[in-house]
């Protein structure tokens, strides 16, 4: 049976949503499809190309939102959330990725967003500090949320706890409208 990267990334991913990141490796994986590691780098040159592909997965339902600015970015940035939740892990797992600029769906995202910006009346120079910043905010909120889960989930007595019953959308949705909000103000002082 001939290894296709698709099968190579389906699997990692179903290793990643049963063990987690830290116990993704390319060995794992390799046992997962019967064959050696070595195999895996036909593929792949490295695991942070690996990683890099497993995150445009977790990423695939992320579209083009339309609409006015704000809500293009508000769409985005529930619709990037609602991706990174559907996998165990998948927030530090595309954090990671973007950080490393293994991500062209992240790199996408970046770009709608500094579109966004721009339309808003950025300055050209910020406009992509700007986008990221709103990055910066999903992955951030989204890890935390994802680990707050796991401890839960795990029985640990969390210092304030309250925050694993509030409702996580509205969190959110606040600290996206904050970051709009913000736009709108770095917009009108034009600096």
């Amino acid at each position: 049976m001939q290894l296709h990267k698709r099968d190579v990334v389906a699997a990692a991913t179903s290793l990643l949503d049963d063990y987690g990141l830290a116990d993704l490796s390319m060995r794992r994986l390799a046992r997962e499809l019967q064959v050696s590691p070595g195999a895996l780098y036909w593929h792949f040159a490295n695991k942070q190309q690996l990683l890099g592909a497993v995150a445009d997965h977790v990423l695939a339902p992320v579209g083009r939102p339309s609409g006015d600015w704000p809500s293009r970015i508000g769409a985005l940035c529930r619709q990037v959330r609602d991706a990174l939740l559907s996998h165990t892990d998948g927030a530090e797992l595309v954090s990671a990725s973007f950080a490393a600029a293994e991500s062209t769906v992240m790199a996408d995202v970046v770009g709608q967003l500094t579109d966004a910006a721009a339309e808003a009346g950025v300055p050209a120079t910020n406009a992509e500090l700007t986008a990221r910043t709103v990055v910066y905010y999903v992955l951030g909120f989204t890890v935390d949320e994802q680990s707050r889960r796991q401890w839960d989930a795990a029985g640990a007595d969390l210092p304030d706890a309250s925050l694993l019953t509030d409702d996580q959308d509205t969190r959110f949705d606040f600290g996206v409208r904050l970051l709009i909000d913000g736009i709108l103000a770095r917009r009108e002082q034009r600096v």
